[in-house]
């Protein structure tokens, strides 16, 4: 059954909605990792790789709010009931990623109240992260009002006074590592390409698709980019790896401390969201705000109990099955001009799909390095096949 989606999205919320879902602690963690390829050639990864990610963000987002239809039923119209899969491995990706978020932020946090007052309550911080998303989801999706609106001004506030104190100095050159440049572009794609799943459940309630979709890819794309940047510089420019330490270093301790909370609410929010979303096309029964607040408890379970502070083999997991989805996705609506739902599984876009999700996992086991990463070039390869097949069948 095709729910019907009212569009009540502005341009100016989606753009703001999406540029505070960029500024992340996990981004910052990602950005340090690329370290090692120095400062100009790290912001040159930083930027391609962002930019190649946005133009699959703009197109996923752009299919959700030309239709109508939220992230998981644009994949019905490809894969028909395999959309049911692609909804589960969405929902279990945004658990992981809602622990992901919950853990980073509590653990900044404490250290930062450790080093402040001696007083160390990692699972305080962490529950009370959790709270607060539960709380932020109340409040609507889609819409931002006066404290969400606030809260992103404050956040956006902070985080340039973090910049200009981070980046304010000479780079220091001779970071120990090794981290090849494809591996640094596919980092800085995989961010956003992360989205993908999820982009088209608030760009399909936009009142302007193409204006909605595009304020959402450039407000994302500064604002990760630009936090990207800022872990890269944190190495380089104050020698630190670890964001606590940093924080202390620049002066910023106590407002070290909002700025995580309020990053971590106001990206995870979209995660827990998405997660009820997903778990609605898997289920009908399953409404999305009760769903992503058991999302939202059962990171927050997982955050207290495992360390989940090393990801970058989730990142490319997740790249691996949704850039094959995304690719024959793309094919289907932009050049096959499919735009109808599919009541039966579709073999051939599941086919099409494993071939992609193979080729990925393949060449990563073999250590094949292409310039762009792997993420991008599978993804032409079965945008193609996807056209080449779907017309030879037809």
């Amino acid at each position: 059954m095709e729910v019907a989606v009212s569009r009540t999205l502005s341009s100016l919320n989606s753009g703001l909605i999406w540029a505070g879902a960029g500024i992340s602690a996990s981004a910052i963690v990602v950005g340090t990792w690329i370290a090692p390829l120095g400062w100009r050639q790290g912001l040159l990864a930083i930027i391609l790789g962002h930019l190649l990610g946005g133009i699959l963000f703009f197109a996923a987002g752009f299919i959700g709010a030309k239709t109508g239809k939220n992230a998981m039923q644009t994949v019905q119209i490809s894969f028909g009931k395999g959309s049911v899969f692609f909804s589960l491995a969405n929902v279990l990706q945004l658990v992981g990623w809602t622990a992901i978020m919950i853990y980073t932020g509590a653990e900044i946090s404490n250290a930062l109240s450790l080093a402040l007052w001696g007083f160390s309550a990692f699972s305080l911080w962490a529950v009370l992260l959790g709270v607060l998303i539960i709380l932020w989801l109340f409040t609507g999706s889609n819409q931002l009002g006066k404290s969400k609106l606030a809260t992103l001004i404050a956040m956006f506030g902070l985080t340039l006074w973090l910049s200009v104190k981070v980046l304010n100095g000479q780079p220091n050159s001779t970071i120990s590592g090794e981290m090849p440049f494809s591996t640094a572009v596919e980092l800085a794609t995989i961010m956003p390409l992360s989205w993908l799943p999820l982009v088209s459940d608030y760009t399909s309630k936009a009142k302007k698709p193409f204006a909605a979709t595009f304020f959402a890819s450039v407000g994302y794309l500064l604002t990760s980019g630009w936090i990207y940047a800022l872990g890269l510089g944190m190495v380089l420019f104050t020698g630190q790896s670890e964001i606590a330490p940093m924080l202390l270093l620049t002066g910023m301790s106590l407002v070290g401390i909002v700025v995580m909370i309020l990053s971590t609410v106001t990206t995870t929010f979209l995660d827990a969201y998405s997660a009820g979303v997903s778990a609605s096309n898997i289920c009908a029964k399953l409404k999305e705000t009760p769903t992503a607040i058991a999302v939202t408890l059962i990171g927050t379970l997982l955050a207290l109990s495992l360390p989940v502070t090393q990801y970058e083999n989730f990142l490319l997991l997740i790249g691996s099955v949704f850039a094959p989805m995304i690719a024959v996705q793309m094919a289907d609506f932009f050049v096959l001009k499919r735009t109808e739902l599919q009541a039966k599984m579709d073999w051939i876009a599941c086919g099409l799909w494993f071939t992609g999700f193979l080729l990925y996992h393949i060449l990563s086991y073999n250590h094949v390095h292409l310039p762009l990463g792997l993420t991008i070039p599978v993804m032409l390869v079965i945008f193609m096949a996807t056209i080449i097949v779907r017309k030879r069948i037809k």
